[in-house]
């Protein structure tokens, strides 16, 4: 036992491997498996004690598990696995053992393990049957998670939060038509509405503009991963007279850093099982690693910039962060909030600034928002017509068609207005910048 918890291979994946877990006290079983699998990630050291169950599977948030049901140790890892379909029941679960050895067999039968990795067989069949079993899972859950949009803002003031919850606002009327309302899958659990994730900076204005109360914060939803369901959901979160639900930071920051990323992201990604559309304000948010990571979950990231120097030089250096921790610009599309066409700076120019497709613009409407906000009203529920309410609503279209129909629409065209302005300022020619 105490050969196999001090085995080399109980570190840390590489960033970007897979990671699975393995709970065998046999070091030679874990060496087996490791070689295995080598191909397909990394193969953690999971303890066979329950109390650190729940803490790796959060931290590391692996692919599958593997329990190994060889000789005596068949008790204990039935016991893993009832634990495991208690409380992570999407995360695919096999067992290892030697087929010589019936009695491990038939206990892996019993415990509902969702395959067998027989080690007296050649180490490709291992990789070929996690393999099966990962894509028989991924096309059973195909389409049943809703879609996580991510609008980034790389500092306060873009207007991030106001556009997030227009948006959010604008996708739940929708949903409410009957031509627009998703598919269910029978069989499945329904999901239904839209949530906005107030977490962008300053921490919870989408719930002042709003104008809702919530006592439940995303630290809670946190706390609380494993015993979120629909009634919880329901009674918990905070809910706008739309319908839509909010889910803010808490008032007090500091309980942020009580809680993971890996923790964070696999609450977005829980939550993705009860609603339609979950839309993410990361405005003026600073932890970039959070931000990568949720980019990396969401089905669509929306760069939310403006015409000042100081967004778009922000935005950039946001941007070059992203990189360096995987994210590529195709993963990524620009939205130019707050436009004005007097500016002489066109969003063509500030999308090629920032090497990023453009895929909307929403035009600068300070006067009548704040005229809204002034009334504890959003501007897209008591201005239809108006400039910005509409082109929220053609950006909530153009969001459920990409969604509904996987479908993503060609970058919008060339404007008008062309300027050299960036380049006097700060470099705007990429060969400004090399060197």
């Amino acid at each position: 036992m105490a050969d196999a918890m001090n085995a080399p291979r109980d570190h840390l994946p590489e960033t970007g491997a897979e990671t699975y877990l393995f709970a065998s006290p046999n070091g030679g079983h874990i060496t087996w498996l490791t070689d295995a699998l080598s191909r397909q990630g990394a193969v953690v050291m999971l303890s066979p004690d329950i109390k650190s169950l729940d803490e790796r599977v959060a931290l590391l948030s692996p692919a599958a598990v593997f329990l190994d049901f060889a000789g005596d140790h068949a008790e204990a890892a039935s016991e893993l696995h009832e634990r495991l379909k208690r409380d992570w029941p999407t995360l695919p679960v096999l067992a290892t053992g030697i087929s010589a050895e019936p009695a491990s067999m038939l206990a892996a039968l019993r415990a509902g393990v969702d395959d067998f990795i027989d080690m007296a067989a050649p180490q490709t069949d291992a990789a070929n049957t996690l393999r099966k079993l990962l894509e028989r899972r991924s096309t059973l859950s195909s389409g049943t998670r809703g879609s996580t949009i991510a609008l980034l803002g790389a500092r306060p003031g873009i207007g991030v939060t106001t556009l997030a919850a227009s948006l959010a606002l604008m996708i739940n009327d929708q949903l409410a038509q009957p031509a627009q309302a998703p598919t269910r899958t029978p069989g499945r659990s329904a999901r239904h509405g839209v949530a906005l994730l107030d977490l962008g900076l300053p921490a919870r204005d989408g719930l002042l503009y709003l104008d809702t109360q919530s006592s439940f914060s995303f630290v809670d939803g946190v706390r609380n991963l494993r015993r979120l369901d629909q009634t919880l959901l329901q009674t918990a979160l905070a809910h706008h007279a739309s319908g839509i639900a909010v889910l803010p930071l808490p008032a007090s920051l500091a309980q942020v850093r009580e809680i993971s990323h890996a923790d964070s992201v696999a609450l977005i990604k829980r939550l993705g099982d009860f609603f339609d559309f979950q839309i993410a304000d990361l405005g003026g948010f600073s932890t970039i690693d959070f931000v990568a990571q949720t980019v990396k979950e969401a089905q669509r990231s929306w760069v939310v910039c403006d015409q000042s120097i100081g967004a778009i030089v922000s935005t950039a250096t946001m941007l070059k962060e992203l990189r360096t921790r995987g994210i590529e610009t195709d993963q990524l599309s620009l939205v130019v909030n707050k436009f004005d066409s007097h500016v002489g700076l066109s969003a063509k120019d500030i999308a090629e600034r920032l090497e990023l497709p453009l895929r909307h613009v929403v035009p600068a409407r300070s006067a009548p928002l704040l005229g809204a906000a002034s009334r504890g009203e959003m501007l897209v529920r008591i201005a239809r017509n108006d400039p910005y309410s509409q082109a929220v609503a053609d950006l909530a279209r153009s969001l459920h068609q990409e969604c509904t129909t996987g479908s993503v629409p060609a970058p919008v065209g060339a404007t008008r207005w062309t300027s050299t302005l960036m380049s006097k300022v700060i470099g705007f020619r990429k060969s400004s910048t090399q060197g």
